[in-house]
């Protein structure tokens, strides 16, 4: 305790300290939100020497104007075109000094705790985590979860359960993870883009023996899909973007190709086509429109497809490294497809 304690004496450190964590956020025209993401890593109670870096992801909003002038402790880094969220993290943690790294959305903002409160788990535990902190809606307060378990075909279904604090993923939008475990992972991968990084990164660690867990206590809140748009119900129904879907059920696949052993593969991948070609169906037939088979999942197929010979040489390589059994990779896996949670509770999505 002696020596957490002595971790937790400074604050924001200069160019020529040493930070303990580096907080990094991802940011495109977020001038309406970025305020309240840095404000609350600044108040963080602990003081706990930190750095903050901000990669301005070409906005249009004079975001990285604002950014440069208000907080000029703020490593901030400029990109003149717009890279992506998984080359924006990349390029902000292979900057960063900290022993550990928080990944905080710029939709996102920290309980006064949060930090204190992953360091202090992260030290107790003693060795290399992902980690994350119970995630709350920003505009009811609701609980929106406690890191995710996954269902059979990698769609991710929210932990409530307090008591239950392994995780099959946590969300990206406030992601702990040491430094040394990041570099040993590689990060994200580039072509990912956005959306279901977190989970490709989180399948490795647990493949290869490490820990993924949420902690019960402190939080952050989050104004969900205001970065990216959707991914939140809307008077009880879920309403989302073509693009963000494409992007899901595109990256989703690719882990799904890449992480189970190859005796669930053979059946898994097979069954997971057939039900996404009979969801795409129904959703054309009840829309009266071909849009979610032309812009979602017909894509998604073809991209897997083009690139089949470097999935099957990167599947090779993960599989690897997998230090897991099959048992205790599965333990954070539910038995039943969330999907169909969805549509029994909002019904059928809408697409815009």
């Amino acid at each position: 305790m002696h020596q957490l304690g002595q971790l937790m004496r400074g604050a924001i450190v200069t160019a020529e300290q040493s930070p303990i964590v580096s907080v990094c956020i991802a940011n495109y025209n977020g001038i309406e939100i970025i305020d309240e993401c840095i404000l609350s890593v600044m108040k963080q109670l602990g003081e706990i020497p930190i750095e903050i870096l901000v990669h301005d992801d070409a906005s249009t909003d004079a975001s990285a104007t604002h950014i440069q002038a208000r907080y000029p402790n703020v490593v901030l880094m400029e990109s003149h075109e717009n890279a992506g969220f998984c080359i924006a993290n990349n390029r902000m943690v292979a900057r960063a000094r900290g022993q550990f790294v928080l990944l905080l959305n710029n939709d996102a903002a920290l309980f006064p705790d949060a930090l204190q409160t992953l360091l202090s788990e992260a030290k107790r535990l003693g060795l290399p985590a992902i980690l994350t902190l119970p995630q709350y809606d920003a505009t009811s307060g609701a609980l929106i979860d406690r890191g995710c378990l996954l269902d059979p075909f990698f769609n991710p279904v929210p932990n409530l359960d307090a008591k239950r604090n392994d995780a099959a993923m946590v969300i990206g939008a406030c992601l702990w993870i040491p430094k040394q475990l990041w570099d040993e992972l590689e990060g994200f991968p580039e072509w990912f883009g956005s959306i279901a990084e977190d989970m490709y990164l989180c399948c490795r660690a647990r493949l290869e023996g490490y820990l993924v867990r949420s902690i019960a206590t402190s939080g952050y809140r989050h104004w969900q899909g205001k970065s990216f748009g959707g991914n939140k119900p809307q008077d009880g129904r879920l309403i989302t973007t073509f693009r963000r879907r494409y992007l899901s059920e595109r990256n989703k696949l690719r882990v799904m190709v890449l992480m189970p052993p190859s005796g669930r593969l053979v059946w898994l991948l097979p069954l997971h086509l057939m039900l996404c070609a009979a969801e795409a169906l129904v959703m054309c037939l009840v829309s009266g429109r071909w849009d979610y088979m032309r812009l979602v999942h017909w894509p998604a197929w073809r991209e897997a497809w083009q690139a089949r010979a470097a999935l099957r040489q990167e599947r090779e390589q993960v599989q690897r490294r997998r230090r897991a059994t099959s048992r205790e990779f599965a333990h954070a896996f539910t038995w039943f497809p969330h999907k169909l949670t969805l549509l029994w509770r909002y019904g059928m999505p809408r697409l815009k």
